[in-house]
């Protein structure tokens, strides 16, 4: 497939995107997300960010697989996410789980900073060589257990969580910045919901249940501490 190809089916990805706010609208709480979060979803190449043997899948409103059993969200969870998190331009941001670094990339399309922590190697390895053929600059990657956070560049301003604990790791919220949000799935297996924390001025921790979710497992608990640069 070429470029106009790949253009024309992302639009038709946005559409899709559009539609499926308006039948969620009663749960999300609003019925059009952020046109700011939809033109930045209508640029980023997505096929980009997938095994190339699923490239031409890559604007399906369908999460796929990208190895070691882990998944690009579907597009309409990238964009709620998105929107949720209502990033702006002067934003630093923390991104646990980065996989091949797409929800990383839409939301550096909107924010300043995004440090993104990925446990698997070699998932970081391929999203740094991706965001390199982008051009992509002011994403900083670490290999590393994302429940931890990344306390040197703490507070943030915004926090995404792109795999669920069981509960939400309390390093996270410690290195949220007041008047800040977070948005992170969480719950058992069967039973997850998104959920939308904010932090007032005063630290004083709020959550919202916006809609049933299944994401992967975060890995990794409070007491590990390893981590390292992607080489």
């Amino acid at each position: 497939m070429n470029a106009d190809a790949f253009a024309r089916l992302r639009q038709s990805m946005v559409a899709e995107i559009a539609v499926h706010a308006i039948y969620a609208s009663a749960r999300i709480g609003k019925a059009a997300l952020s046109r700011r979060v939809l033109e930045t979803m209508g640029t980023v190449p997505r096929h980009m960010f997938v095994p190339v043997e699923l490239q031409p899948y890559a604007y399906a409103n369908t999460p796929l697989p990208i190895g070691f059993e882990k998944t690009i969200s579907q597009p309409f969870i990238v964009a709620l996410m998105t929107d949720m998190l209502d990033l702006q331009p002067d934003d630093i941001v923390l991104e646990i789980g980065t996989g091949l670094g797409y929800q990383a990339t839409i939301a550096a399309s909107l924010a300043r900073k995004v440090y993104s922590i990925e446990m698997i190697a070699e998932l970081s390895k391929q999203a740094k060589q991706r965001l390199s053929r982008l051009g992509v600059k002011n994403i900083e990657l670490r290999i590393g257990n994302g429940c931890l956070g990344w306390p040197e560049h703490a507070p943030f301003d915004k926090i995404i969580v792109t795999a669920a604990p069981d509960l939400i790791p309390p390093l996270l919220l410690d290195q949220l910045k007041p008047g800040g949000k977070m948005v992170i799935p969480a719950g058992l297996a069967d039973a997850q919901q998104l959920l939308l924390v904010d932090k007032d001025a005063g630290g004083s921790v709020t959550t919202k249940e916006i809609l049933p979710v299944r994401f992967s497992q975060l890995e990794g608990t409070d007491s590990e501490t390893h981590t390292r640069d992607v080489q």
